[in-house]
């Protein structure tokens, strides 16, 4: 427990630079302005409050019988209310007076601010959508399943004292420097002002769910904005503490499902293993785009179930990949089940639900999981999960989290092939992603293997694999495409040259890397961009690469990510596995 609540305090931190705060950032660091008190008021408002409605929010919706929007909504009206409050003199003195009186006469009219910060916090509790990794992912599903223990409350506790700290330090900068410029501290009233206007905004914009599309907005803009910030969950002393608290100190499942698939040790990338039979669809929730299913009517169909929630930032940013497959694999057989298992109770509402799926674009069949029955069947914890399920209705791979694409699509290539339907179009490792300037190119690796987008070869597009054989460029590449000129020999893993040769891609990044081993020394790499000789990095001299060791390379760094034309002239001989992009 200490080593979960310890995770928990460190992920609670990092939580202030997720793309999910950008929304509710004016809201706190309108904290900055008021009584001296207010900031120690807001951090503990969101503390009492989110930690209260993280553990008990289902239960009280259910005890409660009310719509699962109702204390959202009721933290829109506290949002404006308190906005309100700010912006107009009257209602502002009389909530300094309300509130004096009910500390009976201890807090003098707008000296402290600490109660009006208690609301805001309150309110800010209720609307916080943090990303959350495994570790809270596996508190919130105990507690929508209403079981909840000391550890939850203690974790939970220990997420929302993390987050506070910096929340009180973005507030306490914000006072410090109206103190320090005094330009800032005579205009005090009116930037109080615009803080009431920016709050009352805020909550509008959550009130009508513009706050989830400003963040899909940001994601659209920098897909990989905040990618990294639950990867201090990922490490070895979590995952085994998650395997304790879910098996329970007498070693028994606390999950009650079907299925012990171990999340500290998943399968080996891209591995196909038998994980058992796939769990009957148990859920009974509505159905988004498909009439209710069975397993037993997706037999002889490759199936992906996708554990997700609709405000989930890691979810969102698979959206892409997950579209990709469905049209490009399901007239072979593919089925993308969504399971949507709402992290949040406002996420527990159809309408919302529905509205979420049609703004992301997701037309696959999704079922609603509300009580979490599909997610215990799976023994899951985490948002996003991926399991993968043969023609005969078998787990053959699985995947948690964001990340490893490349592999997913290659295990559905590999399923459709065994279900008598191989896929002989080129393999798209994945979809591009939107850079500043255009469209990101995927990895691309260069072996038969894996690779895509290669245009040398004979005109039918074949090549000899494994053999020595010399290539020609029919013309530029397109984009994300590359060629081969010389004699090369194309491998698994990588492809290798001869003694001299060229490479040429097309690509659009601001960063290129490359993986390359070295067969002889004085090896070398001349690098063109667009022409001309390459600029310097850490890896490259004067446009020119000598790889001494097998490793990834930086060879490029531009200030412009737009479309380029990179040739590699190659003497000696190197193999080269694949290139990245940043």
């Amino acid at each position: 427990m200490i080593v979960l609540s310890f995770f928990a305090f460190l992920s609670g931190i990092a939580t202030i630079l997720s793309p999910c705060i950008l929304p509710v950032l004016p809201l706190i660091l309108s904290g900055s302005v008021g009584g001296k008190r207010k900031p120690l008021g807001v951090v503990t408002g969101f503390v009492l409050s989110f930690t209260v409605f993280t553990l008990l929010l289902s239960t009280l919706v259910q005890a409660l019988n009310i719509a699962p929007d109702t204390l959202r909504w009721a933290a829109v009206i506290m949002i404006i209310g308190f906005g309100l409050v700010l912006l107009l003199p009257p209602l502002q003195k009389a909530f300094e007076l309300f509130t004096s009186r009910l500390l009976a006469g201890k807090q003098k009219p707008g000296k402290s601010g600490f109660t009006g910060g208690v609301v805001l916090g309150s309110s800010l509790g209720l609307v916080w959508t943090p990303c959350v990794g495994p570790i809270m992912a596996s508190v919130i599903s105990l507690a929508i399943t209403s079981r909840i223990d000391g550890g939850s409350v203690i974790i939970v506790l220990s997420y929302s004292l993390g987050t506070a700290l910096p929340m009180l330090a973005v507030m306490a900068g914000g006072r410090s420097l109206l103190k320090k410029v005094p330009g800032l501290k005579r205009s005090t009233g009116r930037i109080q002002k615009v803080f009431a206007v920016v709050m009352i905004f805020v909550g509008l914009a959550i009130g009508f769910d513009l706050d989830r599309a400003f963040q899909t907005m940001i994601l659209r803009a920098f897909p990989s904005y905040g990618s990294g910030l639950t990867a201090l969950e990922m490490v070895d002393p979590v995952s085994k503490a998650l395997d304790r608290r879910r098996a329970g100190d007498d070693g028994a499942s606390l999950s009650g499902g079907q299925l012990e698939l171990s999340w500290q040790n998943p399968p080996a990338k891209g591995e196909l293993g038998d994980y058992g039979p796939a769990p009957e669809i148990l859920t009974t929730g509505a159905w988004i785009n498909s009439p209710p299913l069975t397993m037993e009517d997706l037999k002889g169909k490759v199936v992906l179930v996708d554990f997700w929630t609709y405000s989930c930032i890691n979810c969102i940013r698979t959206i892409p990949y997950l579209k990709m497959w469905h049209e490009k694999y399901a007239d072979r057989g593919l089925v993308i089940l969504g399971v949507h298992s709402p992290e949040f109770a406002f996420e527990r509402n159809e309408d919302n639900l529905r509205k979420a799926a049609e703004d992301l674009g997701v037309i696959w069949p999704v079922v609603q999981d509300n009580g979490f029955v599909q997610w215990q069947a799976y023994n899951n914890r985490y948002w996003p999960a991926h399991y993968f399920i043969d023609a005969e209705g078998r787990i053959r791979y699985y995947h948690f989290g964001e990340g490893d694409y490349g592999v997913s699509e290659m295990v559905i290539r590999e399923l459709l092939a065994e279900a008598g339907n191989p896929v002989s179009e080129p393999f798209t490792a994945q979809p591009l992603q939107k850079g500043k300037g255009g469209m990101r190119t995927p990895e691309i690796y260069l072996g038969y293997g894996r690779s895509s987008g290669f245009r040398s070869g004979e005109e039918d597009g074949e090549y000899p694999k494994d053999e020595s054989f010399e290539y020609t460029l029919p013309g530029n590449p397109g984009p994300d495409e590359w060629g081969l000129e010389g004699r090369w020999t194309v491998r698994d893993q990588f492809i290798e040259s001869s003694g001299e040769g060229s490479l040429s891609l097309r690509f659009s990044a601001s960063e290129v890397f490359l993986v390359v081993q070295p067969l002889e020394e004085g090896s070398r790499i001349r690098i063109e961009l667009d022409g001309v000789v390459a600029g310097d990095t850490e890896d490259v001299f004067r446009g020119q690469l000598e790889p001494d060791e097998n490793r990834l390379y930086k060879i490029l760094k531009l200030k412009d990510p737009s479309d380029h034309l990179l040739k590699l002239d190659v003497e000696g001989r190197v193999r080269l596995y694949a290139f990245t992009f940043g």
